[in-house]
């Protein structure tokens, strides 16, 4: 009879009675692999993102092992007490409560039997608090959102301005995207369309560029786009395909508006030289369907006013062929542009529900994004009709108000909606580096932010 012992990492073979020493059992170094380096958090947050550590090491059973954090280079950011791991298995995860605004590099470290042990940097990056952070989320891995699409499932599409790639997120989780998709070679171009705002029909979402300028005056082709993707499935199974594109809208509203007189200065707005975020400027922002349509689509404006002056009008501009314009490459054709009092203010986004209550989000046509006020607006969608004011937004914390995810019941008590921020120019870590710019784009993020509606 023959029996295997292991007693204290020692084997010892039993034959015949007789106890006899056996080799003695070999670990190996421990593995240790972070699914991201790069991690980013903000004080007072819930649910910050985490980050999973796959561990292993040979002559071990995983469960033995024990990941830490074991250094912080900064504890005034995170302290190694700030680090949490859950779970047994060969995969834990990490998660980090953020005690001040900056960076650190922690190391993170397993240890295995035999005493050994191996390390990971894990380079954090927290953000300041917020106000109602219960109701925050972070979107990462981009910082310049521009516009959102809900597809069902609670999850949805995003849009940034600074790249042609669509990003599928939670809705209620701090986190990377689930999938993106980037279709500039679909669109035949290398640089951003600058896409500002999307709206859905069916299975088909509907994107716009701005239309406009770059910030230095500059005409560039691929921000005079407007194209659709086709959806399928929804929730964390959404796919998007490529659909088609249109690249002469620009053109067809400054044809438009001259031929009527050049009420809003569509030509002088486009002109070189003319920078697109002026109260005369030339600048897209929202999309939209008007009531009971699935033709007419109303182009919301971030710039200009309407009279171009302090205290001016919202413009919407109704292009009522907006479906045959994607279709079949139609010239665009309009409608007489509405105006609509927004105090001031212009459409930075406008969205409506299946039963045609619009959310408008005001915002500056300047681009001092939080210099001035942001608010939310109800509308019925028909000219001549006047938008209500529902809530005016918060705008101490970084990030402009920028995209409406969707329109819940407005004729609820209570009703909330969830507004997403442009982040692109905020100095999230307080080293004077705007967002857009940072070199890790796991750092890059945009706030989500429920509101309750007045």
């Amino acid at each position: 009879m023959k029996k295997q012992l292991g007693i204290a990492g020692i084997a010892a073979v039993v034959v015949a009675g007789v106890s006899m020493p056996a080799q003695a059992v070999t670990y190996g170094t421990p593995t240790i692999t972070l699914s991201a380096s790069y991690l980013t958090g903000a004080v007072g947050a819930v649910g910050d993102p985490v980050v999973n550590v796959t561990v292993g090491q040979s002559g071990a059973d995983v469960s033995a092992l024990t990941v830490s954090a074991s250094a912080s280079s900064k504890a005034s950011v995170a302290g190694t007490g700030d680090v949490s791991v859950t779970g047994a298995a060969a995969v834990r995860q990490l998660a980090v409560t953020a005690r001040g605004r900056g960076y650190t590099d922690l190391t993170v470290k397993v240890t295995g039997l035999g005493g050994k042990t191996a390390s990971k940097t894990l380079y954090y990056a927290a953000s300041a608090a917020v106000q109602n952070p219960a109701d925050a989320r972070y979107f990462t891995g981009a910082s310049d959102t521009s516009a959102a699409v809900d597809v069902g499932g609670g999850y949805t599409v995003v849009a940034d301005d600074e790249n042609n790639v669509l990003r599928l997120y939670d809705r209620s989780r701090a986190a990377a995207p689930v999938r993106t998709w980037d279709f500039s070679a679909q669109l035949g171009v290398t640089k951003e369309v600058d896409i500002e705002g999307a709206t859905r029909i069916g299975d088909t979402i509907f994107w716009t560029g701005s239309l406009g300028n770059n910030k230095d005056g500059e005409y560039k082709v691929p921000r005079n786009t407007v194209f659709t993707t086709t959806v399928s499935g929804s929730g964390s199974g959404t796919q998007l395909a490529y659909g088609r594109s249109y690249k002469q809208l620009r053109d067809d509203l400054v044809a438009w508006d001259t031929a009527n007189g050049n009420r809003y200065g569509f030509a002088a707005g486009t002109a070189a030289g003319e920078a697109p975020k002026q109260i005369d400027g030339f600048n897209v922002e929202g999309l939209e369907f008007a009531p009971g349509s699935t033709t007419t689509a109303y182009l919301g404006f971030r710039a200009p006013l309407a009279p171009a002056v302090p205290g001016g009008k919202a413009l919407i501009v109704p292009v009522t062929n907006f479906d045959k314009v994607l279709s079949t490459g139609a010239k665009a054709t309009f409608g007489a542009g509405i105006e609509l009092d927004l105090g001031g203010l212009s459409i930075r986004d406008i969205r409506k529900n299946a039963a045609d209550q619009y959310l408008i989000l005001a915002g500056s046509w300047a681009a001092d994004d939080n210099s001035d006020p942001y608010a939310l607006y109800q509308w019925d969608g028909f000219a001549g009709h006047a938008p209500v004011k529902r809530a005016d937004l918060p705008t101490a914390d970084p990030g402009g108000w920028e995209a409406i995810v969707d329109v819940p019941d407005l004729t609820e008590a209570g009703a909330r909606v969830q507004v997403v921020t442009d982040s692109g120019s905020a100095d999230l870590y307080g080293d004077g580096i705007a967002a857009k710019d940072l070199t890790h784009p796991e750092w890059k993020k945009a706030r989500a932010a429920w509101f309750t509606l007045n």
